[in-house]
């Protein structure tokens, strides 16, 4: 039997401290907790300041979490992070603030079934869906 389990987003990222910013400023938030690898010891110099975890608050209580990679990190369209906004003006900020630099999949705009929806993928390569119900 399943007792249940809480889900995040967790991303690996070329450079975490400037993807948890950007993603801050665009959807409101705060890092909650930082730590680097120099926080380890016998880390190597070279690797010293870079993120072995991030944790962040976004769009009201939302937990994400980042972490540098030290291979390519890569997304594809397969995995999608999705918004749902009660407010249609948050909704098309959040979108705007995370096409910047990035590119727009699909207008958001009011659609058939009665939701305001779009999608895009920021300047990093994460797509997201953005919908206000």
């Amino acid at each position: 039997m399943f007792m249940g389990a809480q889900m995040n987003a967790y991303l690996m990222s070329k450079d975490a401290r400037r993807q948890a910013n950007f993603y801050v400023e665009a959807l409101g938030g705060e890092i909650q907790l930082l730590t680097t690898y120099g926080e380890t010891p016998g880390t190597p110099e070279e690797m010293k300041d870079k993120v072995m975890h991030m944790t962040l608050t976004l769009a009201g209580t939302n937990t994400f979490m980042l972490a540098d990679s030290f291979e390519e990190a890569t997304y594809n369209r397969g995995i999608c992070i999705a918004l749902n906004y009660e407010d249609e003006s948050e909704a098309r900020m959040a979108y705007e603030k995370l096409s910047e630099g990035g590119e727009s999949k699909y207008p958001f705009s009011l659609q058939p079934w009665g939701a305001y929806y779009g999608e895009v993928v920021d300047q990093f390569g994460v797509n997201w869906m953005i919908t206000k119900s």
